[in-house]
């Protein structure tokens, strides 16, 4: 008996990126915490935290390629990634002191940015959504669609 599977709907693909981020984000700040390697932590999450319910809510899966990608790009050009970013943040901000959560942030949406051929506004509509999910009451969001909108415009000016 062969199964036919539907293909997804332009809706759930969506959706699924957006975890996928998300969930690169946590795995490039696990990785910053335990020195766990990438290979590591994404088996991790693939195993354990895709699709996984927490407190009764039910996690959607990730976009699998999609995160695997980030989180290598992320790694493998973490240098010029935090270059980037270090020229979008104030001078006397460089990225090693912000807050650890935004810096794992910054990595996987530079990583986007500048390894990738998602659309500058896309990213940084995504990665503000992924702020304010962990800062809820802040002004991160704020903070992070400034200094994503200058790597963008740096990374990508043809975007705009």
């Amino acid at each position: 008996m062969t199964t036919v599977t539907k293909p997804l709907s332009g809706n759930v693909k969506r959706k699924m990126k957006s975890a996928a981020r998300l969930y690169c984000v946590q795995a490039l700040f696990q990785m910053e915490h335990s020195s766990q390697t990438a290979d590591l932590v994404i088996a991790e999450f693939l195993e354990h935290r895709f699709g996984a319910t927490y407190e009764g809510d039910e996690m959607i899966d990730g976009d699998v390629a999609l995160f695997e990608r980030l989180i290598g790009d992320a790694v493998n050009f973490q240098a010029p990634i935090d270059q980037l970013t270090d020229r979008a943040l104030v001078a006397k901000w460089p990225i090693a002191r912000i807050d650890p959560t935004l810096r794992s942030l910054f990595r996987a949406a530079g990583a986007e940015l500048t390894q990738n051929t998602t659309p500058p506004k896309v990213v940084i509509t995504e990665f503000v959504d992924i702020a304010r999910a962990f800062f809820p009451d802040g002004k991160e969001a704020n903070f992070v669609n400034a200094v994503l909108d200058h790597m963008a415009h740096e990374a990508k000016p043809e975007g705009f």
